[in-house]
This record gives C-alpha cells, sequence and structure tokens, in this order.
C-alpha cells in the first residue's frame, strides 16, 4: 500500500475522535486507542467488508481483543459507514446508548463481545475455523464463496491470560493462516510497567505454538511497516501470524508511555494540545473533516458494496452450478433448519432398556449430524467419556496432516476447556448458522466459566455436552463430582441449564438447543443408566417442567431432575404404601420453565401442596420452586457410585423418609406456591 496525507490525517482524527469520546464520557482508556490508530487505520483499510451489508459472510472479521480499546473501534465504525453516528459517539459509556464500556456483540460492525481479557483473540480462533471449514465445505472451483481473513488486535492483557495460551497452541496445531494478531507491544498494564509481573518472550512462546512472528518496530507512525507486515502474514498459508507491534500506550499525550494514560480520560489541557499537536482546533470536540470521510468511502465503503454485489452474483450463479449446495448454504443463511429434521429425534417408551443420559445423547448426534450440516463441534479430550463424536465423524485438521480435513466437523480441541468454550463463540459467532458444540466433564466446566458467560450476555446459542453430571461420577470423587455446578450455571441470565431424566428429555433439551437463536444450552448428562420413564415425552419435557406422574389429591410434590427424577418415582411407590400420595414433577430446565405461563406453573406446583426437590447437589436456586430441599450441600466422595448415592441417602427410603417429614411439617399450615410472584 501507499500512504498520502490523507492516511496520516486519517489516522489523526482517529486518535482525537477517540480522545474525546472518552473525555467527554469523563471515563474510559484513551491510552491503547492512540497507540493503535496507525494499526486500525491500515488494516481497516484493506479489509473486505461492507458497512451497509454487516452480516455478508465473506467479510473480512476484526476483533478488538482488548475491549477496554473500544473508543478506537468506535471510530472506525463511525469513518467507515457503519450506523454509528457522531451522536452515538457522544454518548460513549451513557446508559442506553449504542456505544458501552466494551463493546458488544449486537452493535453492527462489532463481531464479538471483548472485555474479559484473553476472551477475544480466542473468539478469533473460533472465526477463523468456521471460516476454513466453510470454504472447505462451499468453495468450488470458479466459485470462491468465501477467502477472508480474521485480524485481531490484543496486549499484554489478553497474552497474559491463560485462555489466550490455549487457543494459540490450538491454532497453531491446526495450521490457521486466515488468523492475523496484532500485538500491542505496549509495556504498559494497569498496575505499571510490565517487567513487574511479564518479562517472557513473547514471541518465542508463539513461533513454539507454530505461528508465524512478525515485528514493526515503531507502530506510532510506520504505516509502511505495518502494511508490509500484513501483506507477508496474508502469504503465510499454513502458519496463523502475530505482529509484534511496538507502540507507545496514549501517543501524542503529556503523559504518553505511563500507565496514568491507560485507563482514564485526558487532562483538559492534555487534550488540547494533542490536538494541536495532531492539527486540530484544541477548542472544539468531535471534528472529521470531509478529505477523511471521502478517504474511507472510496477506500472502504463502495469497494465493500461493489464486491458484496459480485459475491451474490456469484452465489446466484453458484446455486445454478451446485443446487443441492446451494440451496443448503441459503437455507442456513436464512438461519433456518432443514425442514423436518425434528423428525429424527429419537423418542423411548418405558420398556426401552435403561441407558446413560450421555449415550443417549450420542445417540442423537449420530441420528442427527447428516441432516443438520451446520452442527460442528468436538470435545476437551474426552471424546470416549463425552461420547460426542458420530461414528461417520470426520475430524476437523489441516489437509496436509492426513488426519483429517477443514471441512471436517469433529474438533479435538485438547485439554483445553476454557479455550473450547471462547472457540465455539467464535464459531458462533461467524454466522452461517453454525451451530457449535463441546464435550466436557460438567465439573470441568467451572475451567470456561468466563467464556460461558459470554455466552450467555452475547447470545451465541452454543452447546455444552457435560457429562458426567453428579456424585455418580463414582470413584474419581469429589475433584471430579460437579456439586455447585448446576447453581453456578442456572445463576446466569440467559441460559438453558439442562439435567435430562430420559431420553425423551435429552431428545428435548437438544431440540431446545438446535433451534434457539440467543442462548446458550448446557446439557448435564449422566454417567450411569438411567431407566425411560412413564409419562415423559418431548413435547412435556420441552417446557422445561411438567408433571411426570400424578395421583388424586396428593399429599406432596417430589421435585427432581436428571437420575433423582427415577429416585423420586421409586419413592412414591413407598410412599403409597404408607398412604401418602406423591405427585412426581420432572424439572429437567430451570430457563424454560420460567418462560411459562403462571397458569402453567401453578398447574404443576400449586398451592397447598408441600414440595420436596431431590437433587444430588447443591440446592441452591430451588427456593423458587420448593418448600423443603433434598440435596449435597457438601462436597462428595470417592466410591462406587451407587455406595455414594446410598452414603448420602440418595435412596428411595433416603427420599420417602424426607417426604414423609415434609408432609408432617407442613401439615394444618396454609401454602402458597413459590412460583407465585408478588411482581
Amino acid at each position: 500500500m501507499t500512504f498520502t496525507e490523507i492516511d496520516k490525517l486519517a489516522v489523526s482524527t482517529i486518535r482525537v475522535l477517540s480522545a474525546d469520546q472518552v473525555s467527554k464520557a469523563n471515563s474510559g482508556h484513551p491510552g491503547a486507542p492512540l497507540g493503535l490508530a496507525p494499526a486500525a487505520h491500515v488494516i481497516w483499510s484493506q479489509m473486505k467488508m461492507n458497512p451497509k451489508n454487516p452480516d455478508w459472510i465473506a467479510r473480512d472479521r476484526f476483533v478488538l481483543s482488548n475491549g477496554h480499546s473500544v473508543a478506537l473501534l468506535y471510530s472506525m465504525l463511525h469513518l467507515t459507514g457503519f450506523p454509528l453516528s457522531i451522536e452515538d459517539l457522544k454518548q460513549f459509556r451513557q446508559l442506553g446508548s449504542k456505544t458501552p464500556g466494551h463493546p458488544e456483540f449486537e452493535l453492527p460492525g462489532v463481531e464479538v463481545t471483548t472485555g474479559p481479557l484473553g476472551q477475544g483473540i480466542s473468539n478469533a480462533v473460533g472465526l477463523a475455523i468456521a471460516q476454513k471449514n466453510f470454504a472447505a465445505t462451499y468453495n468450488k472451483p470458479g466459485f470462491t464463496l468465501s477467502d477472508s481473513f480474521i485480524y485481531a488486535i490484543c496486549g499484554d492483557g489478553c497474552l497474559q491470560e491463560g485462555v489466550s495460551s490455549e487457543a494459540s497452541s490450538l491454532a497453531g496445531h491446526l495450521q490457521l493462516g486466515n488468523l492475523i494478531v496484532v500485538y500491542d507491544d505496549n509495556k504498559i498494564t494497569i498496575d505499571g510497567d510490565t517487567s513487574i509481573s511479564f518479562d517472557e518472550d513473547v514471541a518465542k512462546r508463539y513461533e513454539a505454538y507454530g505461528w508465524e512472528v512478525l515485528y514493526v518496530e515503531n507502530g506510532n507512525e510506520d504505516l509502511e511497516a505495518i502494511a508490509k507486515a500484513i501483506a507477508q502474514a496474508k502469504k503465510s498459508v499454513n502458519k496463523p501470524t502475530l505482529i509484534k507491534m511496538t507502540t507507545t500506550i496514549g501517543y501524542g499525550s503529556l503523559k504518553a508511555g505511563s500507565h496514568s494514560v491507560h485507563g482514564s480520560p485526558l487532562a483538559a489541557d492534555d487534550l488540547k494540545q494533542l490536538k494541536s499537536k495532531f492539527g486540530f482546533n484544541s477548542e472544539k470536540s468531535f471534528q472529521v473533516p470531509q478529505e477523511v470521510y471521502d478517504h474511507y468511502q472510496s477506500t472502504i465503503l463502495k469497494p465493500g458494496q461493489e464486491a458484496n454485489a459480485k459475491w451474490d452474483v456469484l452465489f446466484k450463479e453458484y446455486q445454478q452450478k451446485y443446487p443441492e449446495l446451494g440451496a443448503e448454504l441459503a437455507r442456513r443463511l436464512k438461519g433456518e433448519l432443514p425442514e423436518g429434521w425434528e423428525s429424527k429425534l429419537p423418542t423411548y417408551k418405558p420398556t426401552d432398556s435403561a441407558v446413560a443420559t450421555r449415550k443417549l445423547s450420542e445417540i442423537v448426534f449420530q441420528n442427527i449430524n447428516e441432516f443438520i450440516p451446520e452442527i460442528i463441534g468436538g470435545s476437551a479430550d474426552l471424546t470416549p467419556s463425552n461420547l460426542t463424536r458420530w461414528k461417520e465423524a470426520v475430524d476437523f485438521q489441516p489437509d496436509n496432516t492426513k488426519l483429517g480435513s477443514y471441512s471436517g466437523r469433529y474438533i479435538r480441541y485438547g485439554i483445553r476447556e476454557h479455550a473450547m468454550g471462547a472457540i465455539l463463540n467464535g464459531i458462533s459467532a461467524f454466522g452461517a448458522n453454525y451451530i457449535p458444540y463441546g464435550g466436557a466433564f460438567f465439573n470441568f466446566l467451572n475451567y470456561a466459566a468466563g467464556a460461558i458467560r459470554v455466552s450467555a450476555l452475547s447470545g451465541h446459542p452454543v452447546i455444552w455436552v457435560a457429562t458426567h453430571d453428579s456424585i455418580g461420577v463414582g470413584e474419581d470423587g469429589p475433584t471430579h463430582q460437579p456439586i455447585e455446578s448446576l447453581a453456578h450455571f442456572r445463576a446466569l441470565p440467559n441460559i438453558h441449564v439442562w439435567r435430562p431424566a430420559d431420553g425423551n428429555e435429552v431428545s428435548a433439551a437438544y431440540k431446545a438447543a438446535f433451534t434457539s437463536k440467543h442462548t446458550p444450552s448446557i446439557i448435564a448428562l449422566s454417567r450411569q443408566n438411567l431407566p425411560q420413564l412413564e409419562g415423559s415425552s418431548i413435547d412435556n419435557a420441552i417446557k422445561g417442567g411438567y408433571i411426570l406422574q400424578d395421583v388424586e389429591n396428593p399429599d406432596i410434590i417430589l421435585a427432581a431432575t436428571g437420575s433423582e427424577v427415577s429416585l423420586s418415582v421409586e419413592a412414591s411407590k413407598l410412599l403409597a404404601s404408607k398412604g401418602i400420595n406423591a405427585r412426581v414433577v420432572s424439572l429437567p430446565d430451570f430457563f424454560n420453565f420460567d418462560k411459562q405461563s403462571e397458569d402453567y406453573k401453578l398447574s404443576v406446583l400449586p398451592d397447598g401442596i408441600p414440595i420436596l426437590s431431590i437433587e444430588a447437589l447443591s440446592t441452591i436456586g430451588w427456593g423458587k420452586y420448593a418448600h423443603q430441599h433434598f440435596g449435597l450441600d457438601r462436597f462428595g466422595a470417592s466410591g462406587k457410585a451407587p455406595e455414594v448415592f446410598k452414603y448420602f441417602g440418595f435412596t428411595p427410603e433416603g427420599v420417602a423418609t424426607r417426604a414423609e417429614k415434609t408432609v408432617a411439617f407442613y401439615k394444618g399450615k396454609e401454602l402458597i406456591s413459590p412460583v407465585r410472584r408478588a411482581f
């Protein structure tokens, strides 16, 4: 690329516009945008994208992993024609604005929600995986539907977080040459100079991961060097690229190079001198020269619209040449699933064999994989335990390794739960209706909690296949028994946390997960065999809670999930022999049950009847459904699963005894259902 005075003016505009946003809000991070403006300008000036059609599937992607630098991203979105006005920039960090304090996925042009450090660069790995798979699946000779790049900017904070190491290691193994990361090496974090805690050789580390590492010595000013590094990175077909770019945090500020410019607005006199230094009126704010708008119009907006139009024509020709693939892709781009796919979900009768719900999950994948080609996923080195791989699956691997193909849909994540979660978010964010899933022991979703939270916040409908869901893990003991995990993840807003009790409930969980548009799912599955239950069905379970077995004039309601549902059924038989009538309620998914009408919820959990919850896990959270709770508010124990259940009282007799005490305790008392709400 050849750079002129207009490029320098554009960089200065980005710097001043970013500083103005932070100063107007009197909150934010001006330092990184001042140092990173040249890199952002060079990257965006050659990105293939259409700001008037932000979801165009063939676009390049840009991820700002150091999301605290978001004023930089908002400046770029505004200048290049995305629907973000100067007035929006003036509302930076204000309640209800389009410009929150960190990038959020719902804003056009923001590819992923970033802020928790390390997540963004890991999301970028997921985006790169999705692009490779998309291209390998749909590109044909003469029809290149996707050849895009994934660009990311990160800082020292992102590279210190362990999740970025996990994801970067996998990216190197997968030879993701479409991934280009600019490392803002400004040697500053909140505490001060990085020398106080971080003096490793990042370049050598990334070379060891299998990345190409390039250098830009003067990222503050040398646009040519930045462009040259990116051009070289694009030639790296079999390696992702890290561009180690040296910058000065707060470049142009009186506090340049200091940690004090990281997270605080510039002082008034500093902002004025900054504007004067870069050729702007020191008394005015939010200044954008018309020639800068015109420059981005000619280098980004118009070329992007033209490229999008050519792609549309190409895709129409593709649909004629490859009608089956064309129709499939057209459907995916509309966000639709294949017609009739639900018929492939298995159903079960009470006479069918008892089977572990993890095995029933595997059967769903085996039945459904060829009918929903957008399903892509894998396991964190637990495939034989999670049962996440269908028989005909091809691994997602570089073709030259002979281990699989980029068109493969099974990902070997290695022992990297946190990176797997962040990568799943990136795959989901790519578009094309990808349905990404990842398998792990339920307990080790705690390692991925940061990424799962971002899934729920961003509305990425990823799926977690979480096996070994309770003390039923047995001999592995308390280190592997997820006592608190259901309560933990149920506490998150916007997430399905399923704990199915039998095959029909497993199918219901996947039906909800596959059709979800904005809500992730955790499906907690048993290691031990569970019976197929009388009264269960997909239609019942999809509501999140339902009456599994009923009696006339119940004296008590046993409300349970997972393996404790069949336990409650057995306990109800013992209670009946003692003249106590027990209704059994299965509550496999609190999220969906909470969305039902109050009338429906009261039909399941009515007034006037004591409700006892039974779950071999933490009792926290059950207060909204039950009056008394039988659970496990301590760590588990190591031993054979049946013996561990017996040790903690999770037997038909143990449930029946607690039910009798509950009936006696509430006898003669007026009871209101916990599902009733004052507001």
